[in-house]
Formats: structure tokens, sequence, C-alpha cells
């Protein structure tokens, strides 16, 4: 199943697929465009029963700094250039625990919004580790690369409702 993410821009329809965002953000960091692209998959119709969504619309805010999902945000909704995403440290849940902290996205659309977290088992302590060591080894980025698909395939292989909760 392919799913592809759907916006409106100046009255002309635009989808992306996943591998779209990939091509866009290049290979550095396909678990964050993948949860990126959930994300937006899993806000759009809750943004919008009847969408699509106007992508320069679309605000998203979030304590996850990664850049393959910052590349998501901007591909299909120009929020980076449009000065619509925002990292926000405060944004982050440290009750969650480490692994999942960040993994928090507040979006908004017009007059509706949603804040979604990551459910457990996406992310691994192994990857946060890595990810937040400085001065890594050569092994040790290619062991993070390594994390980094495995995450990409585990996001993308569920439907988004099952990768992200949406906050009450």
């Amino acid at each position: 199943m392919t799913s592809t993410l759907r916006v409106v821009d100046r009255g002309r329809l635009i989808t992306f697929s996943f591998e779209d965002l990939m091509k866009y953000h290049g290979p550095g960091s396909p678990g964050g465009v993948a949860n990126g692209f959930k994300v937006l998959e899993r806000a759009f119709p809750l943004l919008d029963p009847d969408g699509p969504c106007e992508r320069r619309e679309i605000v998203v805010e979030t304590a996850f700094g990664g850049p393959g999902a910052r590349d998501a945000f901007e591909m299909v909704a120009r929020a980076v250039t449009g000065d619509r995403f925002r990292v926000d440290a405060a944004l982050a849940r440290p009750e969650r625990g480490r692994t999942l902290e960040r993994f928090v996205f507040r979006l908004g659309y017009r007059e509706r919004s949603a804040t979604l977290a990551l459910r457990e088992g996406f992310v691994t302590d192994e990857f946060i580790d890595l990810a937040r060591a400085e001065d890594r080894t050569e092994e040790q980025e290619r062991r993070l690369d390594a994390l980094k698909s495995e995450m990409a395939e585990r996001v993308m292989g569920q439907p988004a409702s099952e990768v992200y909760d949406v906050d009450a």
C-alpha cells in the first residue's frame, strides 16, 4: 500500500509520496522523513476533514529538530520558507522518557489544531544514544545510518494512526 500526502497550492492539487520526500531530503535521515510523513498523514484529516489543506496555511511546531522531518514539512507545506515551522524545546515531554520526549508535533491549520505524539516501539534507546553522541566514530555513523533506515521501515510500515497518537 502506497500512501500519498495531498495538499492544495493556489487551487492546484499536489501529491507527495514518501519517495518524493526522500528525493528532496537525500539519504541522511530517512527515519525523520518517515516521521514527518506520518505526522502529516495523521494530522491532515484532523485539520481539514473535507481536505485537502492549503499547503501555505499549515503551521508546524515541534520539539523534534531533526533535518528529515523538517525537510518533509518544508517540501509538503513550505513551512520552513514560509516561517511556519518552529522547533520549540518547551513542547518536549520528559515524562514520556528520553526516547519519546521530543517526538511531539503540534500542527495548526486555519481554526483547527492537532497535537501528535509518537507511540512506543518506533524509536530505540540505541538510536537516541547514537544520535546524541558527539564525535561519533565511522563505525558509530554506519550503525546510526542503519538505525535510521530501520526506523523509517518501522514507521512507514504502519498506518499513521498506529504510529502517532492524537493528544487530547
